[in-house]
């Protein structure tokens, strides 16, 4: 089996449009697949359950029969960063849970499980807690989604700096083109493959889903 934990240089730059994205592409290429959100805020009530759209997305995409609780524990309605939404609601986040979550997917034997975060690498989960703990504890190896605009550079280089400070691996980098018309968008993204210290593992041009030639070596890089 094969374990990612999908990150990103911010909230809103395509974490889950890509762990979709690669979730589909190994179900297709005959993988068992499986996506974990495991913290969540932003959802919607319906039929007395916490529905969040990324996890939906998550669920949608994974080739093995799970449940929207299964992959997404720990959800909260009010969009805003999780921690503050468990203060709001009076409880708090269970590292342990989260790591429970984990096993029981891993439990299932997939060949690719794809563990996405929320917003960026250092989430909090209160109590001088991150999700970025909990990644470090399972030993996972790292994707980074690089949105592709202003001050993307900047933001990109900390993540890694980061990922690689807390003692973990850096499987790659994708870059996610999150405007049509990003000023020098050729010249950011041959700066950050001169100077990410992690392999680059493809680019999602805008509004589209890369071709089957990238889908194919992006599923065969990680299911390898």
């Amino acid at each position: 089996m094969q374990s990612y934990f999908v990150t990103g240089t911010d909230t809103d730059v395509g974490k889950t449009y890509v762990s979709a994205i690669l979730l589909k592409a190994a179900s297709e290429a005959g993988k068992k697949t499986v996506g974990y959100k495991p913290v969540s805020a932003g959802c919607e009530e319906i039929n007395g359950r916490l529905v969040n759209e990324d996890a939906s997305q998550l669920l949608a995409n994974s080739s093995l029969p799970v449940t929207q609780d299964e992959v997404n524990p720990i959800a909260f309605v009010p969009p805003i960063a999780p921690h503050i939404a468990a203060k709001e609601a009076g409880v708090t986040i269970n590292p342990q849970a989260i790591e429970s979550g984990y096993a029981h997917l891993k439990g299932m034997s997939p060949d690719l499980l794809i563990m996405e975060g929320a917003g960026g690498w250092r989430l909090p989960l209160g109590d001088k807690r991150y999700l970025s703990d909990v990644v470090k504890q399972l030993k996972l190896d790292v994707i980074i989604v690089v949105g592709m605009r202003l001050g993307c550079l900047n933001h990109a280089l900390l993540t890694a700096e980061a990922v690689q400070r807390d003692g973990l691996n850096i499987k790659g980098w994708i870059a996610n083109q999150l405007h049509p018309d990003m000023p020098r968008y050729t010249e950011n993204l041959d700066t950050l493959k001169a100077e990410m210290p992690a392999p680059f593992l493809g680019e999602i041009p805008y509004a589209k889903v890369p071709a089957s030639h990238v889908l194919e070596a992006l599923t065969k890089q990680l299911c390898e």
